[in-house]
């Protein structure tokens, strides 16, 4: 009873009295087993995270009821049960004897990197341990066949139960409430705490965190800080306008101030550019920014995750399932999209009373379907309704002839695909496969259809002076050009290697994990929202450059004192070095090297994004060559000049290094501090910052 019947009887439960007696029969049989099923160790080879050392089941967690939570961090269905553990962790503790552990077993190569599975812990908050189980041994052991599945154990390591799938939170909260009552009437729980080290406790403040998406009209932009909960107005230069809502997450309509969000992510400019239509995504619903009174008003969803597929309510009585990205477009400009990606559909919110696909006329307010079966599949077909999407993130629309379409990025089938507006039609563009069930048709290749591939890309753009389509592919760190007309797609900028690099050679540039973009009124400029740098990045298709855009708050925001601030790569862990200070004239140009020398019998790790960047009186200093380290011999070298009289050289690096062996691995950051006198004596021409890497114990 362990497997499908179990779950089956305990979702099939009519009361929670029922459920309650299912849950002890499952727990006694298994306690009283003599040849009950353990748990094998997890893998020495794994890394943790949200830990100082790793766990093991006969010590750290013998005496605990355990959840296992086999996910990988790009799911959405994953994402939908997040919220289930932090309520169970809230009432149920690991001094009560529960602890939660996160198993993250991989779709996607990009997701095996542990890095990447660090930044969704810290994009979902996720506050419990979480293992790197990049080979999927443990999946593969214990016979997990999908994403997401939840283990329970008990104190031994034993197998309570399985709950496969989404939508079990009560069976899920019956099963470790009686075990916890059981075990402990028996004596075998503990209440050790765990040695439990959260990463976000020791992040730098960054005026952006994990910005999801970002859109422009006029000399404005709307940009989705996703980790703050808010959204900013800025003007393309950066200035913040209006910040609209707190740092602290929530579900309230207002003033800008009193507003709050959680973790929005798709923004859209209406016509007249008095409005912004916002995807509060983890709130579940739609929310509009009105310019001119200054205030927040929901207007689709009712705060709580839905499992209608169809719709049709008016918006305010309209359950929704995480909302992703939003566009107001043809064939009516009195309708907004909305790209559903909790339950893999493309939805319609009439703003206006409008007519519908065939003529139909729905009112006002109107909140419904407009493509999806609700299958997530890869499936393209003449009727809207018939044809199925994978998790769509990221929505294009192309009002002129002869595509009259939206574009779509189709995140977990990893593919752009389109609606026609005419009559609905679902056709591919590129990426994927023609198997509608193969969602693992992923890749880095340029091509024509789906000779090209794409690793869940997130963002879609239209430029209507180019007629071409910019995708933010995500995991590839990339973004890609296709000329819908031929259905050819192109690298356009980005290594494919995670990192952050600015560069006037396309290729040179390091992007992680671009979450969205948009093209700038003229078409010369690509905004970009890199996700997991915490910035956005202007792409010059006329300079070929890329640069990031400084965000620069006003008088009324305190929190920068009016200095344009660029992202820091290192935390409140750096180990800063105070250098003495050093003598330059005020136009000198002083060479800056970096001398960091690995221990002996030790590496970089490969794939792991060790990088460096420099920054003068806090502005950055424009580098020359790259700012990841792919070696350390010879040292990278910039340079800085133009001094002020009392001007600061601050230089950061993080540095991932391994055993020659690869058994254990290290980061670590740092921080070199440089005053600068100016004289009007002959300068230093050139400072050597060198450091010794310690050595893995």
């Amino acid at each position: 009873m362990l497997g499908a019947f179990a779950q089956m009887a305990l979702q099939g439960a009519k009361d929670d009295a029922e459920r309650r007696h299912i849950s002890m029969q499952l727990i006694e049989r298994a306690d009283n087993d003599k040849e009950k099923y353990i748990v094998p160790e997890f893998p020495s080879e794994a890394e943790w995270l949200n830990t100082s050392e790793n766990l093991t089941m006969k010590t750290h967690l013998k005496g605990k009821v355990v959840v296992l939570d086999f996910f990988t961090y790009c799911c959405i269905n994953c994402m939908h049960i997040l919220p289930d553990l932090h309520d169970l962790e809230k009432k149920l503790s690991v001094q009560d004897g529960l602890v939660v552990i996160g198993v993250h077993s991989a779709k996607f190569e990009n997701e095996k990197i542990s890095q990447s599975i660090l930044n969704a812990i810290l994009r979902y908050d996720i506050t419990h341990p979480v293992v790197n189980d990049h080979l999927n041994a443990m999946w593969e052991d214990l016979d997990i066949s999908c994403w997401p599945t939840l283990m329970v154990l008990g104190p031994s390591g034993e197998v309570l139960v399985s709950l496969v799938g989404e939508g079990n939170r009560d069976s899920l909260f019956t099963v470790c409430e009686t075990a916890v009552e059981y075990y402990k009437s028996k004596g075998k729980l503990t209440s050790t705490p765990l040695p439990i080290e959260l990463y976000k406790e020791n992040l730098p403040q960054t005026p952006l965190s994990f910005p999801g998406k970002v859109a422009a009209t006029g000399d404005k932009l709307a940009i989705s800080d996703t980790g703050h909960h808010r959204i900013l107005i800025t003007t393309r230069q950066g200035v913040v306008l209006h910040c609209i809502g707190g740092k602290e997450l929530g579900w309230v309509d207002g003033h800008y101030q009193d507003a709050r969000f959680h973790s929005p992510q798709g923004v859209c400019w209406s016509v007249d550019a008095c409005k912004i239509y916002v995807a509060d995504t983890e709130n579940h619903v739609i929310r509009m920014i009105n310019l001119n009174d200054e205030t927040v008003t929901t207007i689709a969803g009712v705060g709580v995750m839905g499992t209608d597929k169809y719709g049709g309510s008016p918006g305010r009585d309209q359950p929704l399932s995480s909302p992703w990205d939003v566009a107001v477009g043809p064939p009516h400009e009195d309708i907004l999209f909305v790209a559903m990606a909790g339950n893999h559909t493309i939805w319609g919110l009439f703003l206006e009373t409008a007519t519908w696909q065939k003529g139909s006329e729905h009112k006002k307010g109107v909140c419904m379907n407009y493509a999806g079966s609700g299958k997530e599949e890869n499936r393209n077909n003449s009727y809207p309704h018939r044809a199925s999407f994978a998790q769509p993130s990221g929505l294009a629309m192309a009002a002129e002839d002869p595509y009259k379409c939206m574009f779509i990025a189709d995140s977990e089938s990893s593919s752009v695909r389109c609606i026609h507006f005419k009559d609905g039609a679902v056709k591919p563009v590129v990426g994927g496969e023609r198997d509608p069930m193969n969602l693992f048709a992923y890749g880095d290749a340029d091509g024509i259809g789906i000779d090209a591939k794409l690793q869940h890309p997130l963002g879609v753009a239209w430029n209507k002076e180019e007629q071409k389509l910019y995708v933010a592919d995500s995991y590839n760190h990339k973004i890609k050009v296709i000329d819908p007309g031929t259905k050819s797609c192109q690298t356009l900028a980005g290594s494919g290697t995670p990192g952050k690099a600015d560069s006037t050679n396309l290729q040179l540039v390091w992007f992680n994990e671009p979450g969205g973009l948009c093209v700038a009124p003229g078409g010369q400029e690509v905004y970009v929202a890199d996700t997991n740098n915490h910035s956005i990045r202007i792409l010059n298709l006329a300079e070929k450059s890329v640069k990031e855009l400084p965000i620069l708050f006003t008088s009324s925001e305190t929190e920068t004192d009016h200095k344009s601030v660029v992202s820091s790569i290192t935390s409140k862990r750096a180990v800063v070095i105070d250098v003495p200070p050093i003598d330059v004239s005020p136009e000198a140009e002083l060479s800056v090297t970096l001398n960091i020398k690995l221990p002996e019998d030790h590496k970089l790790t490969a794939d792991a994004p060790s990088c460096y960047q420099a920054y003068l009186n806090g502005e950055t200093v424009e580098l020359k060559g790259l700012t990841r380290l792919s070696s350390l011999h010879p040292s990278p070298s910039f340079s800085a000049g133009t001094f002020s009289s009392s001007a600061t050289i601050r230089v950061e690096a993080v540095i991932y290094y391994c055993s020659q062996d690869g058994g254990i691995c290290l980061m670590k950051e740092l921080v070199f501090l440089i005053p600068v006198n100016t004289c009007s004596k002959d300068s230093l021409p050139e400072l050597v910052l060198s450091y010794t890497l310690p050595a893995a114990k």
